[in-house]
């Protein structure tokens, strides 16, 4: 427990202090963690023995998760869909190549993590890049947290119903709800605080979304985690397992919010 949270103290103060610097420090963190959460992907999914296959989702999953005006140049009309089809297109060649010891189940696995993890850490550096960025990452990371939080204590003290016993048998519907609670109360707490930036009424919205969405993406991983047997993605965090681990919420959240229009940062 201790080294648990001496790990968090450290890497949260990282974490917020990049994020509250902004800039090229933010977006390099993210993705930093892109790499190591696409090599902790490569592991779980069992390809080993094809390092280039490997290096090519990589490039794939950076230029989908890099803000995506780096492209302005090239003048791509459809920047992400322009990736995600050149990522696919690579990994369906390397089936032929490599004369199908690629299978195409293993392509496609790895093409489902270049864009599960692309546009997950993409639209967290998006979220940052606009002039009022700042408080909107830590709008949807705060809710995230106490979502988490929220569920845990809630469901330590109060749960009685398995939520998903299948996936995740220690989770209880009255954590899930509890969790959605603390999102919805954080929110409003976020508005009540800036209400030039975000309307109650809208607020709650997000504190609800965010609440259902990032717990359905925490049971997306350990739905993957228990089909491969394993209780962590990785050792990188003493205490708390990969980057994976902790940012499982993270990647669904922050494309959902962007790509539903729940969450248009200016």
């Amino acid at each position: 427990m201790k080294q648990r949270i001496v790990t968090g103290a450290i890497a949260g103060a990282v974490f917020l202090a990049l994020l509250a610097w902004g800039g090229f420090a933010y977006a390099a963190l993210i993705m930093l963690l892109a790499i190591i959460g696409y090599y902790e992907f490569v592991r779980l999914i069992g390809l080993k023995s094809a390092p280039l296959t490997a290096m090519f989702g990589l490039i794939g999953t950076l230029l989908l998760a890099a803000p995506w005006s780096v492209f302005d140049a090239l003048h791509l009309p459809e920047r992400g869909a322009t990736v995600i089809w050149l990522a696919l297109f690579g990994l369906l060649a390397v089936t032929v190549f490599t004369k199908n010891r690629i299978p195409i189940d293993q392509a496609a696995l790895l093409f489902l993590g270049v864009v599960y993890l692309g546009f997950g850490f993409h639209y967290m550096i998006a979220t940052r890049l606009p002039e009022h960025g700042l408080f909107w990452t830590l709008f949807v990371f705060v809710c995230i947290w106490v979502t988490d939080s929220g569920a845990y204590f809630v469901g330590s003290k109060l749960g009685k119903h398995p939520l998903w016993p299948a996936i995740s048998p220690k989770k209880s519907v009255e954590g899930a709800i509890g969790g959605i609670a603390a999102a919805v109360v954080t929110a409003v707490i976020f508005a009540l605080l800036a209400p030039d930036r975000v309307a109650l009424v809208h607020a709650v919205s997000l504190g609800i979304v965010i609440g259902i969405v990032g717990q359905l993406g925490d049971l997306m991983q350990s739905a993957y985690k228990r089909v491969k047997g394993i209780k962590d993605t990785g050792t990188i965090l003493p205490g708390h397992g990969g980057v994976l681990d902790r940012v499982d919420s993270w990647l669904i959240v922050f494309p959902f919010l962007h790509l539903t229009g729940l969450l248009a940062v200016s």
